[in-house]
């Protein structure tokens, strides 16, 4: 049998073995069911119907990167901490809002809904606040949490002379409503209740 011939036998060989392998992986692992895209995502919020939409960004990359009135409230998940140098990341230690689920229930509440609500939840890309957020909310008994895949700010370019903006994707990029200052009223306060 020559080498052309194998190639594509070889090929099925893999597809096989990665669609088998796929299969065995738990529901989770195999599609990012939390996630939704921008355009959903400002789509439910616009509806208000039973809808929590939240940033779950540190209120001070906020006012760095921007906001969007879109959401209804801003939670942090992760907060930074500027008495904890992490050498590892180059960056202030991040720490887990340890009042978080409590707060996203306190704000469901405010606005009439329980536990059942659909929970959407924004960080800069999606990706450590996010999903990450979003998961947690399933975990402590929010059915229906999700994330915006690409998150606010999007992803960074690989390559060129753009190499490393964030101009890929995301909210912004999207062409979706923003502003660069935040809503006083939405944005995460320890100054008020």
């Amino acid at each position: 049998m020559n080498m052309f011939k194998i190639r594509p036998i070889l090929a099925g060989l893999a597809l096989l073995c990665a669609i088998a392998f796929s299969a065995a992986l738990p529901v989770s692992a195999k599609a990012d069911d939390l996630g939704i895209s921008t355009t959903k995502a400002l789509e439910l919020s616009s509806q208000k119907d039973n809808v929590l939409f939240v940033d779950v960004r540190d209120p001070v990359e906020i006012l760095f990167v921007g906001f969007t009135d879109a959401v209804d409230i801003n939670i942090p998940y992760l907060i930074v901490d500027r008495t904890q140098w992490d050498a590892e990341k180059g960056r202030f230690r991040l720490y887990r809002n340890p009042d978080f689920a409590a707060q996203i229930e306190g704000a469901l509440k405010a606005r009439g809904m329980d536990k059942n609500a659909t929970v959407i939840t924004m960080c800069r890309s999606g990706s450590e606040r996010g999903k990450p957020s979003a998961a947690f909310l399933q975990e402590n008994g929010f059915a229906n949490a999700h994330y915006v895949v690409h998150g606010f700010q999007g992803s960074a370019i690989k390559e060129g002379p753009q190499k490393g903006l964030r101009l890929l994707n995301g909210w912004q990029n999207d062409g979706l409503p923003w502003q660069s200052k935040p809503n006083p009223d939405k944005i995460y306060r320890l100054d008020r209740p």
